[in-house]
């Protein structure tokens, strides 16, 4: 693929689906005629969800051991590597993670040429902690054809230092493989707090997020669905989705616009505003961190 120029723009695609539990093969089927549609929309970077070639609920670290693969030697990333050179897109999947007796919950960043890099989740929620590592390669970004691209996977989101991190570095777009699940007190008037947060950080970063949840029930735990695709502005300019249906989103986007736009007047830039003298915590605390 030839270098993007500064205003080209590109087709995001978040492709949400409903994995089944422990049928990799089937799934990585299910994904890959999913993108074959997207692509055939003109998407040339697609976004799939957490955990997509397994499902999310384990039982045991056992069973979550039985299922994981090494990267790139994997069924699932070998896979999907053939599908991005074939159809010469950029794609960022879930993936479970084995590396030696270690095992993360992760990200396979592919382009045409193979790939690119992976991200290991940083923050683990709830029983994930009994069956993964905490990812350990920090916050990475990827220059690519396309732009420069950032990966945070679902819990990730909660945490407003992940999106600063992305655009210190230069991200223009975070991708987000999620497998969102109900909030306690989400009025069902609203938009998902999933959401709200999302819009948030591309607001507050000036980036553009792409978020891809899955769908369904496993194991008594459901999901809720409604993927987006966040303009720098923090508006959605696709989606959210439906709650229960497998859909793919798309929106055409100017990833340049993200940076260029961080200048909201003569005298605010999102980035040069940041005052890092003032954030630290005072010795002793005024209060302790309550778990």
């Amino acid at each position: 693929m030839a270098p993007r120029h500064a205003e080209a723009p590109i087709t995001v695609a978040c492709i949400q689906m409903e994995p089944h539990f422990g049928d990799t093969a089937r799934n990585v089927a299910t994904s890959i005629t999913m993108i074959e549609q997207a692509a055939s929309q003109g998407a040339n970077l697609l976004v799939l969800p957490e955990l997509c070639n397994t499902g999310y609920v384990f039982t045991s670290r056992a069973e979550a051991f039985s299922l994981a693969e090494s990267i790139p030697e994997g069924y699932s990333t070998q896979a999907w590597m053939a599908c991005a050179a074939r159809l010469n897109i950029y794609l960022v999947a879930g993936i479970t993670e084995r590396d030696g007796q270690s095992l993360y919950n992760s990200a396979v960043i592919i382009g045409p040429e193979g790939l690119i890099g992976r991200y290991r989740k940083v923050h683990l929620w709830a029983d994930e902690a009994l069956y993964f590592a905490p990812g350990n390669l920090g916050f990475p970004v990827f220059s690519t054809p396309l732009g420069i691209l950032g990966c945070h996977i679902c819990y990730d989101c909660w945490f407003p230092e992940s999106f600063r991190m992305a655009a210190l570095q230069g991200a223009e777009i975070v991708c987000v493989p999620t497998n969102w699940v109900p909030i306690p007190g989400q009025d069902p008037q609203r938009e998902a707090m999933a959401n709200i947060l999302v819009m948030a950080a591309a607001h507050s970063n000036s980036i553009f997020i792409a978020a891809a949840d899955r769908v369904g029930t496993e194991r008594e735990q459901p999901f809720i669905g409604q993927s987006l695709i966040v303009s720098y502005t923090g508006w959605p300019v696709a989606g959210p989705a439906s709650e229960h249906q497998s859909e793919i989103l798309l929106a055409t986007v100017n990833l340049a616009d993200a940076p260029r736009h961080r200048n909201w007047n003569d005298f605010n830039q999102l980035l040069h505003d940041r005052r890092p003298e003032m954030y630290q915590l005072p010795t002793p605390p005024l209060s302790p961190f309550v778990r």
